[in-house]
């Protein structure tokens, strides 16, 4: 495909498109109330759908121009059966390869599409109310912290735990409007007053020793808000690191099936940004509730997101640069097989996990290759 063509334009609109979806689950930062929009059947029918549309135009239109453009090298049927299939499983094994070095990255755990997991946390501080300065909200002990968010096997307990995090921020910003006295002020405050109209000299020696204490346990408590802050804060950006590796050969997929046809390209292109959401709001939502800085991990989620974008830059210049039928053929199978690998090892597993009676997930993968499949024949009309 050479690079003055058409569909360039029209193929990283695209992309950023897909890619721009983590900030629609970055918003939850600034809105906590849209949290309850995401039950765990929303997002088992949307990973569901996203897998069976993944899936379908995978094996049905993408694998058929990998052999296409084989046919167009000079090869003939039977090698671009067989190259188309080699190409095919090379993708398959680069997405796995590529998994081992996202599950490093998450401290050995798998990554799923889902917010993090852990139990509900108590809270000591609550976070600035303009965002842009606060302390964590965590358990009294730094050692039992939230796990990494987005990589628990569990991720309808996830669900749970986010939901948790986001009515906590959201109690905290009208908390603080209401007044901006701290507990700690409110005591020293009380123990003055009490002073004031005690004249005995043992009594106020007592109100000092338990004004005394009490920033003593504040102190500790502060200690334990900011070693938690500092671990979720991490693990938070790791999982940005491991989920925008995760993006990238999503985004390849969608400019290169884009380039050639940009309806198969949209359709594509619109299940990516499905389950890109889930995942901006898995990196957003821990960050704002580690450092209560809304732009930060607003930021930080779309960051995670624009390696789709860099994706097809790649995908472009590799492809106006020495194009030729054989190299498109290798990158139309190797997308193939990406794509499948993702929808089976990632999109269903997780989904299943979020509806384990399975009442939503498979009507929702095979309506996702309805979907599909309605579109590439109305395609033809």
């Amino acid at each position: 495909m050479p690079d003055d063509s058409e569909n360039v334009g029209v193929a990283f609109a695209l992309v950023i498109g897909a890619g721009a979806a983590t900030g629609l689950g970055a918003c939850v930062v600034f809105f906590p109330s849209l949290i309850k929009l995401a039950s765990r059947k929303t997002l088992a029918s949307a990973l569901g759908l996203s897998a069976g549309v993944m899936t379908y135009v995978s094996f049905v239109e993408i694998l058929g121009k990998a052999e296409d453009a084989f046919g167009d090298a000079g090869f003939s049927e039977d090698a671009s059966t067989l190259y188309m299939t080699l190409t095919f499983f090379a993708g398959v094994v680069f997405m796995i390869l590529l998994n081992h070095v996202v599950t490093s990255l998450l401290g050995g755990h798998h990554h799923h599409h889902g917010p993090p997991h852990g139990s509900q946390p108590e809270t000591h501080n609550s976070s600035s109310p303009d965002g842009e300065s606060g302390d964590a909200n965590s358990s009294s002990d730094a050692s039992s912290v939230v796990p990494c968010p987005c990589h628990d096997d569990d991720p309808g307990k996830t669900l749970d735990t986010v939901k948790h995090m986001a009515e906590e921020m959201e109690h905290k910003e009208h908390e603080h409007q209401a007044t901006t006295t701290t507990p700690t002020e409110a005591r020293v405050t009380a123990a003055n007053r009490s002073n004031s109209n005690n004249n005995s000299s043992d009594e106020e020696q007592d109100q000092e020793e338990n004004v005394q204490a009490d920033e003593t346990e504040d102190a500790s408590h502060a200690h334990d808000d900011e070693e938690h802050k500092k671990h979720l804060m991490r693990m938070s950006l790791n999982t940005a690191l491991a989920i925008g590796l995760h993006n990238f050969p999503e985004g390849l997929a969608t400019f290169v099936a884009a380039l050639e046809d940009p309806k198969v390209g949209a359709v594509l292109a619109v299940a990516i940004a499905i389950h890109n959401i889930p995942e901006g709001l898995c990196v957003a939502m821990p960050i704002y509730y580690a450092t209560g800085n809304k732009w930060q991990a607003f930021g930080w989620a779309m960051l995670s997101g624009i390696a789709e974008p860099i994706a097809g830059l790649l995908g472009w210049l590799i492809l106006s640069q020495s194009f030729s039928d054989t190299l498109y053929g290798v990158l139309f199978g190797m997308v193939a097989g990406m794509m499948v690998i993702i929808s089976v090892r990632e999109l269903l597993p997780t989904a299943h996990r979020y509806d384990p009676d399975d009442s939503v997930v498979t009507y929702s993968f095979v309506a996702g290759m309805c979907i599909m499949a309605v579109s590439l024949v109305l395609f033809l009309l």
